[in-house]
């Protein structure tokens, strides 16, 4: 089972983009962020003449997310993140896939920091950490996947100051993550990659691309449930560096359900 994270930045402007790399790709499970678009506005028709049924959240200009699947369609469990009846933005959308219950979320930038964007990341940071504690008491199978807006360690940033005062190198949402990945997920990327520097972003200023200047805040987690069917994955590079490219590429792990770990309950 091929599950991908994909910040597509505007999925109208760059259909194009998605389809072809979904073609290349071909993963089963596809989550998507920053949509960009109303719910009215989303492909679907699209998506599905090339395979792909869809279950999402829009949000007109900014936000959204969506969870795509081959073969039978994804059913929806959540078009939000619980915690916070007055949060209207569309930033986490969750379905059942094959067995597997799959989150695609988008984190809040929260820059400029310090200030009141900052502080409503942590908060959005808090309610996905009580959230995904809940999932994991439940003991089943979930990979949260997204953009979550945070460089984990400086192992995940090029060799830079420039970024130091940027809401996703600060202490707190790195302790946030932390904390997260404390509940028993495994940050697949980083097992299968442990000494190596892996970046899902690269900014479209100052020649980043260009220079591999990358950063990694693109993460797919791992109940303990899958974590030992996890057996590839990776980073589709060259497609950020096509024409009209987000500047985000995905990123990507393969599961083998044969290796079923020992479930609780």
């Amino acid at each position: 089972m091929k599950i991908a994270s994909f910040n597509v930045n505007g999925i109208k402007g760059r259909l194009a983009r998605l389809l072809e790399w979904l073609e290349e790709a071909a993963p089963d499970v596809a989550c998507l962020q920053e949509l960009k678009t109303a719910d009215a506005g989303f492909p679907a028709e699209a998506l599905r003449q090339a395979g792909y049924h869809a279950v999402w959240r829009g949000q007109r200009g900014y936000n959204g997310v969506a969870i795509l699947a081959r073969g039978e369609p994804p059913v929806l469990t959540r078009r939000a993140l619980p915690g916070d009846d007055s949060d209207t933005e569309a930033r986490y959308v969750e379905a059942a896939v094959d067995g597997v219950l799959v989150a695609s979320l988008y984190l809040p930038n929260g820059n400029p920091c310090p200030g009141p964007k900052f502080e409503r990341k942590l908060a959005w940071f808090e309610r996905l950490i009580a959230h995904a504690g809940e999932l994991r008491a439940a003991g089943v199978p979930v990979v949260l996947a997204g953009d979550f807006n945070v460089v984990p360690t400086d192992a995940d940033i090029y060799a830079t100051r420039s970024w130091q005062d940027d809401a996703l190198l600060q202490p707190e949402p790195r302790a946030a993550f932390a904390r997260l990945l404390a509940q028993g997920w495994t940050d697949a990327i980083r097992t299968l990659y442990p000494g190596e520097a892996v970046y899902t972003f690269w900014d479209y200023l100052r020649q980043r691309w260009q220079r591999d200047a990358g950063l990694r805040i693109d993460h797919l987690l791992l109940s303990p449930e899958l974590a030992p069917q996890l057996v590839d994955g990776g980073v589709d590079k060259a497609v950020r560096g096509r024409e009209g490219a987000s500047d985000h590429a995905p990123v990507w792990i393969r599961l083998d359900q044969a290796r079923r770990g020992r479930r609780r309950g």
